[in-house]
């Protein structure tokens, strides 16, 4: 349990230090993921004036009608997939990519590239 712990606190730690660094503005917003151990959620934040654009997670009925699974890494592509679609419909082709402290690969690094692949720069 306290090994868990430490995980998480090296985790949080890390994310406090890249947003230091990392804003969204209007011109690039801001797209944040979060994993859960069943769920994977992005939202495009716009954090000039502090307000989200969008939010897609593994719960959204339409994806959870395409995935039966939600922790998987086709899960994390369609997420992908899904907010860059939304984004683009929006008029957003820039992002600014916040992993929120965690490591780039696995399910993190599927979102990413499949994000890409549909037309989102970051």
């Amino acid at each position: 349990m306290a090994r868990v712990k430490k995980i998480k606190n090296t985790r949080v730690l890390r994310h406090l230090k890249i947003r230091k660094k990392i804003s969204g503005s209007q011109e690039r917003p801001r797209l944040y993921v979060f994993r859960s151990l069943k769920h994977i959620y992005a939202s495009v934040i716009d954090d000039s004036i502090g307000k989200t654009l969008m939010t897609v997670s593994t719960l959204s009925k339409d994806l959870k009608k395409k995935e039966k699974s939600s922790d998987t890494m086709a899960a994390c592509q369609l997420i992908g997939d899904a907010v860059a679609k939304k984004c683009i419909e929006k008029g957003i082709k820039k992002v600014v990519f916040d992993r929120s402290g965690y490591l780039y690969h696995g399910r993190i690094k599927a979102l990413a590239e499949a994000a890409r692949k549909a037309g989102l720069e970051f």
